[in-house]
C-alpha cells in the first residue's frame, strides 16, 4: 500500500494559487481515477480537481476555504498494488507544521525554511512587506497572495525598516498631464467595521465574488489606467443586421447579435495595430501574435471571461456561434479552464444593460479593454442638416505602461471606420 499526493493544479495562465471551495470526498472514502475530488476556485475559473489514482482518501490536507499555491499538496490517497519504497509522502510531510511568528518576526520551528510563491514575492517586493512578520493562512502557515492583499488593503504593512519613499514621475504623452512629481501613494485605509441594522440583509462574500474582488483590486492597484472614447454612427450596421437576423436564426439556430460585428471589427483592427494586442511582463512588453478576444459573460452573482481564439481568422457567423456557445457554457456551469486561457484583448458588451458610457477595469495582464455601449437613436448634424441616426459609444481603457494615446486613438478610429462601413454591399457574415 503506497500513499500518493494530489497537488493543486495550475488552472490557467498566470494562476499561482487556488482556493478549495468544496470537498467532494471524505477521508476513508474510495475513489476511482478521474473522479472529482474538490471544487477549486481561482481568479480566472471554477473547476473540479480530478483524482490521478484509484484508491482510498487518506488525508484532506487542505480545508475548505484554504488558499493553496500551485504544486502544493491538497490531499493524499492510499493506492493499492505499489511497494512501500514508492511512497512519496509521509504522515508528517502531509501535515506541515503551521508557521507561528514571534513579535521579532522569526518563524518558530521553521526558521529560514519558509517558501513563497512568485506572486507573493512580487507583491511583497512592490509594497516593501517583510514576509518574516506575516502569519500565513494557507496550508502549513504558507503565506498566500490573499494574505498580502488583505494587509495592503488594511494599510497595516509590516516593514523591516522605514525608508523614504521615492517620488513617482509621470511621463508626458498624448493622454497625460505635463510631467509632475507626486508623493508615493498612501496605503488604503481599513474598511469600516459596519454592523447590520434591523431589517438589513447580510450577504456573505464567498467563492467567485472573492476571486473577482481580488483580481479587480490587483488590476487597479498595479495597472495605471487611462480612458478614451469615440462615437460611432452604426446606422448602416443596424440596417444590415436587421435585414439578416430572422433568416439567420432560422438557418443557423442561434442569434446574429450586434456584438459579433463589434468583436470582428476589433479583431481586424488588432491585426493592423498589434501594439494593442500586448501584455505587460515586468521588464518587457510581449506583443502577442494570436488575436484571442476575451468576452465578458455575467451570471446572477459572478462574471466570467471566456476567450474566442484566433478571432481575426473567423467570420462574423463563426464569432456569433462562439459567443452563443460560450455564454451557454457559463450559464450552465460547463465552462472549462481552457475556455478562459490565452486572452489578449477584452471586449465587454455593456450596452446589453442599457449603458451609454463606462470605464472598464482591464483584464489583467492584458493591456486594454473595450466597452461596447448601447446603440441609441440620436439627432446628428449631417451635411448641414439634422438627421436621426443609430449611434454607439466605444470606450477604451488602456494600460498606460504599455500604450499611449496616439496608437489607441488610431486603433479606435480604425474600429469606427470598419463599423461605419459595414453594409450588405461591403461585408459578408460568412
Amino acid at each position: 500500500m503506497a500513499v500518493e499526493q494530489i497537488k493543486m493544479p495550475q488552472l490557467g495562465e498566470s494562476v499561482t494559487e487556488g482556493t478549495i471551495s468544496k470537498w467532494l470526498v471524505k477521508s476513508g472514502e474510495r475513489v476511482n481515477k478521474y473522479d472529482p475530488l474538490a471544487e477549486v476556485m481561482t481568479d480566472k475559473v471554477n473547476a473540479e480537481v480530478p483524482s490521478s489514482f484509484s484508491g482510498v482518501i487518506k488525508d484532506l490536507v487542505a480545508a475548505e476555504g484554504d488558499t493553496i499555491a500551485v504544486g502544493e499538496i491538497i490531499c493524499t490517497i492510499e493506492v493499492e498494488g505499489q511497494e512501500d519504497s514508492e511512497i512519496k509522502t509521509k504522515e508528517t510531510a502531509s501535515k506541515p507544521e503551521r508557521l507561528s511568528v514571534s513579535p521579532e518576526g522569526t518563524a518558530k520551528g521553521k526558521e529560514n525554511k519558509a517558501r513563497y510563491s512568485p506572486a507573493v514575492l512580487k507583491l511583497s517586493q512592490e509594497h516593501g512587506i517583510d514576509l518574516k512578520q506575516v502569519e500565513g493562512t494557507g496550508a502549513g502557515g504558507r503565506i498566500t497572495r490573499k494574505d498580502l492583499l488583505k494587509l495592503i488593503e488594511s494599510g497595516n504593512i509590516p516593514a523591516a525598516g522605514q525608508k523614504e519613499a521615492l517620488p513617482i514621475v509621470e511621463p508626458v504623452n498624448e493622454m497625460s498631464q505635463p510631467a509632475a512629481v507626486k508623493p508615493a501613494p498612501q496605503p488604503v485605509p481599513a474598511a469600516a467595521n459596519i454592523s447590520a441594522s434591523a431589517g438589513d440583509i447580510e450577504i456573505p462574500v464567498t467563492g467567485v465574488r472573492k476571486a473577482i474582488a481580488a483580481n479587480m483590486l490587483r488590476s487597479k492597484h498595479e495597472i495605471p489606467h487611462a480612458w478614451t472614447m469615440v462615437e460611432v454612427d452604426a446606422t448602416n450596421l443596424v440596417e444590415y443586421r436587421n435585414s439578416l437576423k430572422e433568416e439567420f436564426k432560422k438557418k443557423e439556430g442561434f442569434n446574429l447579435t450586434y456584438f459579433a460585428f463589434f468583436v470582428k471589427a476589433c479583431a481586424q483592427a488588432l491585426k493592423e495595430y498589434p501594439q494593442i494586442n500586448s501584455i505587460w511582463a515586468g521588464d518587457k512588453i510581449i506583443q502577442k501574435k494570436d488575436v484571442n478576444i476575451s468576452i465578458a459573460v455575467a451570471t446572477e452573482d459572478a462574471l466570467f471571461v471566456p476567450v474566442i481564439k484566433n478571432a481575426d481568422e473567423k467570420t462574423i457567423k463563426g464569432i456569433a456561434r462562439e459567443i452563443s456557445e460560450l455564454a451557454l457554457k457559463v450559464r450552465n456551469g460547463k465552462l472549462k479552464p481552457e475556455d478562459m486561457q490565452g486572452g489578449t484583448f477584452t471586449v465587454n458588451n455593456t450596452g446589453s444593460f442599457g449603458s451609454v458610457q463606462s470605464m472598464g477595469i482591464i483584464n489583467y495582464p492584458q493591456a486594454a479593454i473595450l466597452q461596447v455601449e448601447s446603440i441609441v437613436k440620436r439627432p446628428v448634424v449631417m451635411n448641414g442638416m439634422i438627421a436621426v441616426r443609430d449611434m454607439v459609444n466605444l470606450c477604451l481603457s488602456l494600460d498606460h505602461r504599455v500604450l499611449d494615446g496616439l496608437v489607441c486613438g488610431r486603433f479606435l478610429a480604425r474600429v469606427k471606420e470598419i463599423l461605419e462601413n459595414m453594409s450588405q454591399s461591403t461585408t459578408s457574415i460568412y
